[in-house]
């Protein structure tokens, strides 16, 4: 998560990469300090952002490793999107119960959780291959071919990790996904008067990101 970079947090132990340890309540918490520069034809803008992660081990999970993640949450809302368009369609959950409707979740989640796993699985086997590149709906619509073919049900002596899935994704891989530039802002309503402000830009522009991890002296 992110935090105020004016929050005092004193350090109880550094690493090598820049980030330190600190207490946040009953907590320990590692801080880690960068900033994040995006440079587009149009110039560069440079943020600071601190982040705070109980991935304490610096060897395990390296900082600017940590910091690039964060530039890419905003891919968990395509996650939310999948599960809600794509495979339910746009339907809501049928149970009427409880007891239902936290079965009927959880079946949501395990369907979607081994297709996410069949996408990287697919992607993990050509080196290099972004697994951004995996198609959801692609590997949703060749899962429901399985299903109503009924085929490879009985499994072979040899495991294919790649699958009929993951072929499937493989041959129809999409576009490297673009450097996300512009600031996160809620939607204007469709309106047949101008709003007030600033025309938004959404122009695409090819990007550059750089990191700079911010360290204080020990």
């Amino acid at each position: 998560m992110r935090c105020k970079s004016g929050r005092k947090l004193p350090p109880v132990a550094r690493y090598h990469d820049g980030s330190f340890l600190a207490r946040l309540g009953t907590l320990t918490v590692r801080v880690i300090d960068a900033e994040i520069s995006i440079t587009t034809s149009q110039g560069t803008r440079t943020g600071h952002y601190r982040l705070l992660t109980t991935l304490t081990d610096p060897a395990t999970h390296p900082a600017g490793e940590l910091v690039r993640l964060y530039h890419e949450r905003w891919e968990i809302e395509t996650a939310y999107a999948e599960l809600k368009s794509t495979i339910l369609g746009g339907r809501v959950l049928r149970a009427r119960t409880p007891a239902g409707v936290e079965q009927e979740v959880w079946a949501l989640l395990t369907a979607y959780q081994a297709l996410r796993t069949a996408m990287t699985d697919a992607t993990d086997s050509v080196p290099g291959t972004d697994p951004d590149r995996a198609g959801f709906t692609t590997a949703l619509a060749a899962a429901r071919d399985q299903l109503v073919l009924a085929a490879g049900i009985a499994a072979d002596t040899v495991i294919d990790l790649v699958g009929a899935i993951g072929h499937h994704v493989l041959a129809h891989l999409l576009p490297a996904r673009r450097a996300r530039t512009k600031d996160r802002i809620v939607k204007r309503a469709i309106s047949k008067y101008n709003a007030r402000g600033p025309a938004i830009d959404r122009t695409t522009y090819k990007a550059t990101i750089s990191i700079t991890m911010l360290t204080d002296s020990p």
